[in-house]
């Protein structure tokens, strides 16, 4: 690369400039201790004289308990969600937010028996999706807190309500970790998923596709919005904006901003429809198209990227980068959002369940913010920073821009 205003590449992070070197040094020089740490408690830990121990002693019995449970909760993980699934498919909690029900009213509502609904709504007190109040000649059942919390995300609910396909394709683990599945549902429903092009399996449910994009799309939009400022913006790109859910928040928070929104054809046209019915319509542009292979509008000096860039591979992302970065105006600014790696709160999402999500859907990973920020840098995008949110297990933010001056690629 040449320049007239040279950018050296920068990672995505909030800390000070020579910050990570010498905390790589650090852990670097206490990585023999380290590791004799992890191999002193890994044999304790793996010595039932010893857990035993551990239970029975007052000190560590609560630590000992705690780990027993989250062992557990992994080897039960499968029945938990299909509990949840239930409640969700017998809209139990929709039917719990009205008010407490009684047991035959819940085993009415739902179709099942009583002794069904009650084995239920036991399991899901046992999640806290309920709480059971039994003092009271008749017990009842309500909401628990986080069936309160479910009730309140509806993108949650859509999650829940796709997991059919999810778990379909996860039936079999190792065989998909060896890439012995070849044809997964996951990859008839997502549209990009069954080319290395972006254009997309020639069977993908369209009107699935666009309905669980656009139900999940709330929180993270709400998010978007609550962390970043965009009024400088004044003419935005949202790639992949699905039927404009978005836009529309975006269009209703920023008034002077010109709008647009480009996917693929079948997407787009949904979009269309249900932008034409919506308050900020007119305000919206959609655009037709693919990734890879169609122009995108000019003279944007924003793009968004929510929940894209995680489902293409390294190499794609880097032209996806690159043709964006190729369309902005000086000083132009990219805007990743969607669940990252590397963080304490959003690792079991982004390494556990999209790491596996995407492996079914044939194409994609869950990045770090620093390999975000490298992939921006080879596709010429610098100045690369993490944008901070309130709920990282919903989205983290990464930004990128461009030199204000001209700047050649070779």
């Amino acid at each position: 690369m040449s320049a007239t205003d040279s950018a050296p590449p920068s990672h995505a992070s909030e800390r000070p400039s020579g910050w990570a070197a010498p905390w790589r040094e650090i852990r670097r020089f206490f990585k023999p201790t380290r590791e004799w740490w992890q191999q002193t408690r890994n044999r304790r830990l793996a010595d039932r004289d010893f857990q035993r121990s551990a239970a029975n002693f007052w000190l560590t019995r609560p630590i000992a308990r705690r780990n027993s449970r989250r062992l557990f909760d992994l080897v039960a993980g499968f029945v938990y969600s299909q509990v949840l699934t239930a409640g969700v498919e017998l809209k139990l909690f929709d039917r719990l937010s009205e008010r407490p029900r009684t047991l035959s009213e819940v085993a009415f509502a739902t179709g099942l028996s009583e002794d069904a609904a009650r084995r239920l709504l036991r399991a899901s007190a046992a999640l806290d999706l309920v709480e059971i109040d039994d003092t009271e000649d008749e017990t009842l059942y309500a909401l628990g807190p986080l069936g309160a919390a479910l009730i309140a995300n509806p993108g949650a609910q859509a999650m829940i309500r796709h997991h059919g396909a999810v778990y379909e394709d996860l039936k079999d683990p190792v065989a998909l970790l060896k890439g012995e599945r070849k044809a997964t549902a996951l990859s008839k429903l997502w549209p990009y998923a069954g080319s290395e092009d972006g254009t997309g399996s020639a069977d993908f449910d369209v009107a699935a596709y666009t309905d669980l994009m656009s139900t999940s799309q709330e929180i993270v939009a709400d998010e978007i919005l609550e962390s970043y400022d965009m009024s400088w913006s004044k003419r935005m790109l949202d790639l992949g904006g699905g039927d404009g859910r978005f836009l529309a928040k975006v269009a209703k928070k920023y008034p002077d901003i010109d709008l647009h929104l480009f996917d693929l054809p079948p997407v787009a046209e949904i979009a269309r429809k249900r932008l034409a019915d919506s308050r900020f319509g007119r305000r919206i542009t959609v655009h037709a198209g693919n990734f890879f292979t169609d122009p995108f509008p000019e003279g944007y000096d924003f793009v968004s990227l929510v929940r894209i860039l995680h489902d293409h591979d390294d190499e794609a992302a880097i032209r996806l980068l690159t043709k964006i970065r190729e369309g902005l105006q000086p000083g132009g600014v990219v805007m990743i959002a969607e669940p990252m790696a590397g963080n304490r709160h959003s690792a079991p999402i982004a390494d556990a369940y999209f790491g596996f999500y995407l492996l079914a859907m044939g194409r994609g990973r869950a990045r770090t913010p620093e390999e975000i920020g490298d992939l921006m840098n080879a596709a010429g995008i610098y100045r690369v920073r993490e944008v901070t949110t309130a709920l990282p297990v919903a989205t983290r933010i990464v930004m990128g821009e461009i030199p204000r001056r001209n700047v050649e690629f070779s």
